[in-house]
């Protein structure tokens, strides 16, 4: 399981804990707005340092924090293509907690998470609403997974129009089309009706880690990691 992996190949990475900065190691910006650790590696060829995030991009794991935005669905969008020119077989992770955000953004994320070709295995850490609870059940079946004390929110999406009259209407039907496209996604992933999908998303609904495994939102809720020869729950 990667995610006990990844713990244990981070807890053999010295922390430089003196060493702090805005923004990533490399002079990107934290698309998060905070501070961002350093860690030192110990190779064959002396220390190498990482911000936090590019350690973890090494392990394959994707991180999706915040609110999803052009500037978040650009990094993660870019972070897949590199992780398939990596390896088209080697499974990709993408933890999430994030409250949603912009409609177009997310929906950039979720066809390049379609389109690359390395199986795509999500989890819930904290929340995915919105959008994000999208991508969260757009993983690849049997691979979406929720820390038990997680939460999940669907809703049909959010608009607003101003201007002349015909500029609204245009705008009413555009958001009406996506509703429809959104339900039609939930419906692929989920396996359930459309009728019930319909009738969830009419106004914010949320569901526990273990509700929405029931509702087909994702396949496991990982209680702790597992043990030699135990499965996670």
């Amino acid at each position: 399981m990667l995610f006990t992996r990844s713990l244990r190949t981070l807890a053999q990475v010295r922390p430089c804990v003196s060493v702090l900065r805005r923004g990533f190691h490399n002079g990107r910006d934290d698309p998060m707005g905070f501070m961002v650790p350093i860690v030192v590696e110990q190779t064959g060829r002396g220390e190498r340092s990482y911000d936090i995030y590019s350690r973890l991009l090494k392990e394959r794991i994707i991180c999706l924090m915040g609110p999803i935005n052009d500037h978040v669905s650009s990094l993660v969008v870019a972070q897949l293509l590199f992780l398939q020119s990596e390896s088209s077989k080697k499974p990709i992770h993408m933890y999430i907690n994030s409250p949603g955000g912009v409609v177009t953004a997310g929906l950039g994320i979720y066809d390049t998470m379609q389109y690359v070709l390395p199986p795509i295995a999500t989890w819930c850490v904290g929340q995915a609403s919105s959008m994000a609870s999208l991508l969260l059940c757009a993983g690849a079946p049997g691979m979406r997974h929720s820390l038990p004390n997680s939460r999940i929110m669907i809703h049909q999406p959010h608009g607003g129009a101003q201007g002349q009259a015909t500029d609204i209407q245009i705008q009413a039907k555009e958001i009406l089309t996506l509703k429809t496209k959104i339900n039609n996604l939930y419906v692929k992933h989920s396996l359930q009706s459309l009728e019930t999908i319909e009738k969830n998303m009419e106004r914010d609904h949320f569901l526990s880690a273990e509700e929405a495994k029931e509702f087909g939102l994702i396949d496991q809720v990982l209680v702790h990691p597992p043990q030699p020869g135990e499965e996670s729950t």
